[in-house]
């Protein structure tokens, strides 16, 4: 599975979702005690298993929380705090993807409601469970890693309401049981962004009243 982390990097890459050093992916594995990260700075296309930053986790007795060691030679990924988030009480091993989605992007700055506009789309609600936008914030901060976890909707004992999450004017967060499959929720929703963008709709418009005109 580690080298799984790779192999989606360098997708992402080949499908215009990130430039060379973008984007970041992280694996916790059920039962274990280690989160693998990519690095920061890195070239994705470059990614294999001996490059991924191995951060030990350990329960705080007093707290009864997980909590994350990161020692000074290491270097996660800008996006550790967002990881984290969603990582820290993850029931099952989990991967979380961060990219900058083209379609997905546009589709934002172009004032459509993600959430809205896949109830149109069967082949993307039944197997992908979009939640609401994460509002303009500055990446790379505590407060753009708590609301991406709140739009996931994250509850205490780990579970999700969400699978993905476009951050407007940014990116985009999927979380999956494994690299592909968070991987896989980013393609539906490209797919789906790029079919409306296409068609030239406005987003004040659903899909289904504009066939209807």
């Amino acid at each position: 599975m580690l080298t799984d982390i790779g192999d989606v990097m360098r997708q992402c890459y080949e499908r215009g979702w990130i430039t060379s050093r973008d984007g970041n992916l992280s694996l916790f594995k059920e039962g274990g005690k280690y989160l693998y990260i990519t690095p920061s700075g890195i070239k994705k296309t470059m990614v294999h298993p001996e490059q991924l930053v191995k951060l030990e986790t350990a329960m705080d007795p007093e707290t009864l929380q997980r909590r994350l060691w990161i020692s000074d030679h290491q270097k996660p990924s800008g996006e550790i705090l967002m990881h984290w988030n969603i990582q820290c009480n993850a029931p099952a091993t989990r991967a979380v993807l961060h990219v900058h989605a083209t379609h997905i992007i546009a589709a934002m700055y172009r004032g459509f409601d993600l959430q809205r506009l896949c109830m149109d789309f069967g082949e993307i609600f039944r197997h992908t469970r979009v939640g609401p936008s994460v509002p303009v914030l500055p990446a790379l901060t505590r407060e753009f890693a708590d609301a991406t976890a709140d739009c996931l909707g994250v509850h205490p004992d780990g579970s999700l309401e969400y699978d993905i999450v476009g951050q407007t004017n940014h990116g985009v967060c999927a979380v999956g049981t494994d690299p592909w499959a968070a991987y896989e929720h980013i393609e539906r929703l490209n797919h789906i962004c790029e079919i409306v963008l296409k068609s030239g709709i406005s987003p004040e418009v659903g899909v289904l009243e504009a066939m209807a005109r």
